[in-house]
């Protein structure tokens, strides 16, 4: 099976295709989010890098399948699909908030097998090693998890203004925040790829200090970089954040 061929498949969509791109983006979502919310960064960083978005079971065009509310499991199960793909083309991984998680655990699967990321990109995410005891402690109450989805930004305009069409989102919404809240670090050999956390200067979900964490978790360099906004600096931050993945994907002549 070719890259495109599995970039077309069941957990990856590719909305810009950039054949001649010399590295693969892959982008994975935060808690309730799908493969469409990198669309604009997609588009942005095409034909320049070739972006592969994950889709999570159990939303968008996957929401007939289970959820998968286990980090490693999202680890080991994207693992398994990237092992079908014949192009060796380098890889590097841009996980927001959840999505950073999910990749740091896809990033330690990939090293062990012999195919280390380029980079790993850890957006909106504490380091794993750092944990909030009780962040999660009202994850069965509705009214608690659409506040919290609402405080932080990231929620598309036509669910806010839509209070049945939010309510439809829940289930999704939940089964993510059962994954981050049972994620547990577990100490191990650290990443031997370069890891850069980009992070929301007002971002109430990662202090400083559990930024600053991400150097624990790799031998090789770390590096920071702050936005503009919150959790979801994403939002409004895509070309900022498409130079800033050029610049460390890409010679200075091909970005």
């Amino acid at each position: 099976m070719s890259a495109t061929t599995a970039a077309a498949g069941t957990w990856v969509r590719r909305f810009h295709p950039a054949p001649e791109a010399p590295v693969r983006l892959m982008c994975l979502p935060h808690s309730g989010g799908s493969a469409s919310y990198f669309h604009p960064l997609s588009r942005a960083l095409s034909p320049a890098l070739d972006v592969v978005t994950v889709q999570y079971p159990g939303r968008g065009d996957r929401r007939g399948e289970p959820f998968v509310t286990d980090v490693r499991e999202m680890a080991d199960r994207l693992f398994a699909e990237l092992q079908g793909w014949d192009d060796h083309r380098p890889l590097a991984l841009f996980g927001h908030s959840l999505g950073a998680t999910v990749g740091f655990e896809l990033a330690l699967r990939l090293e062990a097998a012999g195919t280390a990321p380029l980079t790993l990109f850890a957006s909106s995410r504490r380091a794993p090693s750092t944990h909030r005891e009780g962040e999660y402690a009202n994850i069965e109450d509705d009214d608690w998890v659409l506040s919290t989805v609402k405080e932080l930004g990231g929620t598309p305009q036509e669910l806010l203004v839509d209070e049945q069409l939010l309510r439809m989102n829940l289930p999704v919404l939940r089964a993510d925040y059962r994954a981050a809240q049972g994620y547990r670090y577990r100490p191990g050999p650290a990443l031997a790829c370069p890891v850069v956390a980009m992070i929301g200067q007002t971002d109430s979900k990662v202090s400083l200090q559990e930024a600053a964490a991400w150097r624990t978790h790799t031998t090789a360099e770390t590096t920071f970089h702050w936005f503009p906004g919150g959790h979801f600096y994403l939002n409004t931050q895509v070309p900022e954040v498409a130079s800033l993945l050029r610049t460390h994907l890409l010679p200075p002549a091909a970005g």
